[in-house]
């Protein structure tokens, strides 16, 4: 994504929420899918796109920095609509997916790129991440 200087005046300030290139994981069927997200944060916007194994991506949604709640719609290319929620608490955006039309859904996981992933696999020890994944987006 490439900012104009007004563009980049907006960008958002909250550390949890920063511009630029994100990666993490949604779990489907019982396993993992890598995702590679290059996302906006600005003026409560989340703007974006990305690519996975099923195609590329645009990125179209909201989020909050009171409580760091996030929304998205990811709508692939030529294709259908995956429905996001969650949250940030600090360690990258945790929620559910799901797709209406097929009753599908599922957990994910992203975070900003450069942080290690095993920072964010600790939890996985205790509960099972699909678990947890669902039961704190329940919340949300």
């Amino acid at each position: 994504m490439s900012d104009t200087p007004d563009q980049k005046s907006n960008l958002e300030t909250d550390e949890r929420f920063p511009s630029g290139p994100w990666v993490g994981f949604f779990i489907q069927w019982g396993s993992r899918s890598r995702t590679e997200l290059d996302l906006r944060f600005a003026d409560g916007k989340l703007t974006g796109h990305g690519a996975d194994w099923v195609g590329e991506f645009i990125v179209k949604g909201g989020y909050q920095t009171e409580d760091g709640k996030c929304w998205w719609s990811k709508r692939y290319v030529g294709g259908h609509d995956v429905f996001y929620q969650g949250f940030n608490e600090g360690r990258g955006i945790w929620g559910t997916w799901q797709i209406p039309q097929v009753t599908w859904r599922g957990g994910f996981h992203i975070w900003p790129k450069g942080q290690e992933e095993g920072e964010h696999d600790i939890v996985e020890e205790e509960i099972p991440l699909e678990e947890l994944l669902l039961a704190t987006a329940e919340g949300v």
